[in-house]
């Protein structure tokens, strides 16, 4: 995937207290299962779309939705790849 410049982007830093090796775990298996909620959202949406589902308006929702679905889980994947790298830090 490729990443436009964008005026807007900014650099994010949350801190919270992770209190034992499992909490880690346990962030880590939560971001995952999201993250594949949201990429099974993408691709029913992209079924939906490509089988010519609904009317026009149905469609244009769909689409809105699909690339909101997109974003979540480009969002999602950014925060576990910054997890991964801070543990290889």
């Amino acid at each position: 995937m490729s990443v436009m410049p964008n005026d807007d982007a900014r650099m994010l830093t949350l801190t919270f207290r992770i209190d034992a090796p499992d909490d880690r775990t346990a962030l880590e298996q939560a971001l995952l299962r999201a993250r594949a909620g949201e990429l099974a959202e993408v691709r029913r949406n992209q079924v939906r779309l490509s089988a010519g589902y609904g009317d026009g308006g149905t469609r244009e929702t769909m689409t809105g939705e699909a690339g909101r679905a997109q974003l979540r889980w480009t969002m999602l994947d950014r925060l576990l790849a910054a997890l991964a790298n801070e543990e290889g830090q």
